[in-house]
C-alpha cells in the first residue's frame, strides 16, 4: 500500500500554519485556510463553539484571540487519510494553554481535533474543523503575570472595555 505523502505533508503545513496563525492572530492569512462554506465545532468542558461560514469563523477567533489574550496551540501526532483526490480527514492531538487577561482566568488542556479537508484550486484547505477536549482545566488568575513578551498585544484585536 503506498501513500500519497506529497499530499499529507501539504495538509500537515496546512494544520501548522492554522495553529500558528491563530496564535499570531494572522487572520488575513487564516483566511486563506478554510473554505467559504467552512464549520467548526470546538466542545470543551464548559462551552460548545459551532460557527459556519469563513467569515463568521474568522470573526469568531479575531475575537477569541484579541490583544488580551496569549495563547498556544500544538498539534501532533496527526492521523491523516486521503480519501480521494481531493477529500481527506486528519485526527491530530492537540495541547493548547490560554491566558485570557480580561476575564482572569488560564485555560490548559487537550483534545482531538477531527477534520475534514478539500483540495481546491490544486491546494488543500480546512472544510471542517472540530475537537472534543480529553481534559481542561479553568484556573482564576489572581495576580497578574510577569509578561514580557506578548504578540497578541501588539498583532491582536482591540476589544472594547468590558
Amino acid at each position: 500500500m503506498s501513500f500519497p505523502l506529497e499530499e499529507i505533508e501539504s495538509i500537515r503545513r496546512l494544520k501548522y500554519r492554522y495553529c500558528r496563525y491563530i496564535d499570531t492572530a494572522n487572520i488575513s492569512e487564516l483566511k486563506e485556510l478554510f473554505t467559504e462554506d467552512a464549520s467548526v465545532s470546538y466542545v470543551g468542558g464548559s462551552y460548545r463553539f459551532e460557527v459556519e461560514g469563513r467569515a463568521a469563523i474568522l470573526e469568531a477567533l479575531e475575537n477569541a484571540f484579541h490583544a488580551d489574550a496569549i495563547a498556544m496551540h500544538h498539534v501532533n501526532h496527526p492521523e491523516i487519510d486521503i480519501v480521494s483526490p481531493s477529500e481527506a480527514t486528519g485526527i491530530w492531538y492537540l495541547k493548547d494553554w490560554f491566558l485570557d487577561l480580561r476575564h482572569k482566568i488560564i485555560t490548559d488542556g487537550t483534545a482531538l481535533y477531527r477534520d475534514r479537508y478539500v483540495k481546491q484550486n490544486g491546494r488543500w484547505l480546512i472544510q471542517h474543523a472540530s475537537y472534543e477536549r480529553i481534559y481542561e482545566i479553568v484556573t482564576p488568575v489572581t495576580e497578574t503575570p510577569n509578561i514580557t513578551a506578548h504578540w497578541l498585544a501588539k498583532h491582536g484585536k482591540k476589544l472594547s472595555a468590558v
